[in-house]
C-alpha cells in the first residue's frame, strides 16, 4: 500500500507528513545528494500555515521566519498606492509567513525524517521512468554515477518540479517552460525593515517592479534583518536570455541601473541591491494548464503539475494545498485511482485560475493600471482610483487563490480530527 512520491521539495516532504498523519505508508526520492538550504524567501498564505498547523509545525514557524503584518503597493515614484493587514492582523485564525525556502525545505526534511524514519527519503535518485500494471506503479531511478534501481508501490505522486521527468512522460510533445519576458534578479540583504517592520512591499509597474520583505527576526542590538528582495525588469517574450536556473549568480550591472533613481523616504532600493552577498538570476517561466495531470495510477503535483508565476505569493501555498487535498481524498477514496480522480477533480481546475491570473500579473495588476492612469505621480491615489476599486481588486484574487477570509476560517478541516500534535512541544 506504499505510495512512492518523486521529488523531497516541499509539496513532497507536506504530502509525505500528510501521509503519516492519515496513516498511510510514504516513501520518497529525491535527485540531490544532500538537501541545501537554497534558493531565497517566499511567502505562505493563511491557507497554507493553516495546514502546516494542522500538521503540528506551529513551533517551528518563528525559528524560521517572520509572521507578515502587511502588504502594500506602491508606485515607481514610492507613492502609496493601496496597503492591507495579513495574515492574524487581517482577521484570520492563522498568520502569514514570510520565510526563506530553503529553510522551510530543511525544516520539513528534519519532521519527515523523525516522525517517518531516517531512510523515508532517499536522497541522489532522480525519477526516470514509470510503468504500471493493474497492482501497482513501479519506478525508475538512477544516481549521478548511472546506476538504477525500481521501487514498487501502489501509487506514484511526481513532485519533481517544473522539469518533471514523470509529466514529460505523461505529456511527451510538451516542450520545455514558457518564457513570458520578465527576468528576475533575487536575494536577501542585511538591512533594516521597512514600514510595519514586517511588511511586504511591491513597488513599480507590469515592466519593472521591486518586491521586498523580511524573512527574519531583526537583531535586537544591529537592527538588521535578512531582507527578501526581488527586482523584474520585463522584456518583450522573444527576447534571448539565459535558460532558468536557480544557481546562476546576477550581476548587478543587467538591472541595478534601471533601479538606481528608486530611492524612497521609507526605502533606499538601490542600497539594497549592492548590500546583498549573492544575487541569483533567471527568466520568470511557467507552463501552460494540462487537460490532465493523471495517468493511471501517477499524478502530478506542486511545480510538476501547476507551475506559475511568482505573483500573488502563492507556489508553495498552493504546493501544500496540493498536499493537504490529496490526503483528504486518500482518506475519502482509500489508496486507489479514485483518490487520485477525485484530487485532480478538486485541484487541477482551481490552480489553473491562478496559473492563468498570475500571466495577466494578478493582484500586482493594481500597480500598472495606476502607472497607465498617471505614470505613477499623485497627490493622493483616490484623485486615480477609488478605495472601493482597490479593494475589490484585491478581494477578487484572494477568493480566487483560495484564502478568502470568511470562507477560510469558517471551512471545517481538510482532513477531520487529525491534528498532529507538535513534537517540539512534546
Amino acid at each position: 500500500m506504499t505510495i512512492l512520491v518523486a521529488g523531497a521539495g516541499i509539496a513532497g516532504l507536506t504530502f509525505a507528513l500528510t501521509c503519516h498523519q492519515i496513516g498511510i505508508p510514504v516513501r520518497l526520492f529525491e535527485q540531490v545528494d544532500e538537501i541545501r538550504p537554497l534558493g531565497v524567501g517566499i511567502n505562505l498564505q493563511p491557507h497554507a500555515i493553516r495546514e502546516l498547523m494542522e500538521l503540528g509545525l506551529q513551533s517551528w514557524f518563528d525559528d524560521i521566519g517572520i509572521r507578515t503584518r502587511e502588504v502594500a503597493y506602491f508606485s515607481k515614484h514610492g507613492r502609496p498606492i493601496w496597503s492591507e493587514p495579513r495574515g492574524i492582523e487581517a482577521g484570520y485564525n492563522w498568520p502569514q509567513l514570510s520565510v526563506h525556502r530553503g529553510k522551510l525545505q530543511l525544516m520539513l526534511m528534519d519532521v519527515v525524517r523523525d516522525r517517518l524514519g531516517a531512510d523515508a527519503v532517499a536522497t541522489g535518485w532522480k525519477a526516470t521512468f514509470y510503468s504500471q500494471d493493474r497492482n501497482g506503479v513501479t519506478l525508475t531511478l538512477a544516481n549521478r554515477k548511472g546506476e538504477t534501481r525500481t521501487e514498487r508501490g501502489s501509487l506514484l505522486v511526481a513532485a519533481d518540479g517544473i522539469h518533471s521527468a514523470i509529466r514529460a512522460q505523461m505529456h511527451p510533445g510538451e516542450g520545455p517552460p514558457v518564457w513570458g519576458g520578465a527576468v528576475l534578479w533575487r536575494a536577501t540583504s542585511r538591512a533594516r525593515p521597512f514600514l510595519t517592520g514586517a511588511s511586504m512591499a511591491m513597488v513599480g509597474h507590469e515592466w519593472q517592479k521591486f518586491v521586498t520583505y523580511p524573512i527574519s527576526a531583526t537583531d535586537p542590538e544591529t537592527g538588521l534583518a535578512d531582507i527578501n528582495w526581488v527586482a523584474e525588469i520585463k522584456k518583450a517574450p522573444d527576447a534571448l536570455w539565459n535558460r532558468e536556473d536557480w544557481n546562476r549568480p546576477g550581476n548587478t550591472a543587467d538591472f541595478l541601473p534601471a533601479f538606481e533613481s528608486w530611492n524612497f523616504d521609507w526605502l533606499d532600493i538601490p542600497a539594497l541591491i549592492r548590500s546583498a552577498d549573492q544575487i541569483y538570476e533567471y527568466p520568470m517561466v511557467d507552463r501552460d494548464p494540462l487537460d490532465n495531470w493523471r495517468d493511471g495510477r501517477a499524478t502530478l503535483m506542486g511545480d510538476a503539475a501547476h507551475p506559475m508565476y511568482p505573483i500573488g505569493s502563492n507556489g508553495a501555498s498552493q504546493a501544500i494545498l496540493d498536499a493537504r487535498i490529496l490526503g483528504k481524498c486518500l482518506v475519502n477514496h482509500q489508496v486507489s485511482e479514485a483518490a487520485l480522480i477525485a484530487y485532480e477533480d478538486e485541484r487541477r481546475p482551481a490552480t489553473t485560475r491562478i496559473v492563468l491570473a498570475n500571466r495577466g500579473n494578478g493582484p500586482d495588476q493594481i500597480m500598472q493600471v495606476v502607472e497607465e492612469k498617471c505614470e505613477g505621480l499623485f497627490g493622493t491615489i483616490d484623485e486615480v482610483m477609488s478605495a472601493e476599486e482597490l479593494a475589490d481588486h484585491a478581494a477578487h484574487y484572494k477568493a480566487l487563490a483560495g484564502f478568502d477570509l470568511e470562507t477560510l476560517n469558517s471551512r471545517p478541516p481538510l482532513i477531520s480530527g487529525t491534528v498532529v500534535q507538535d513534537t517540539a512541544d512534546a
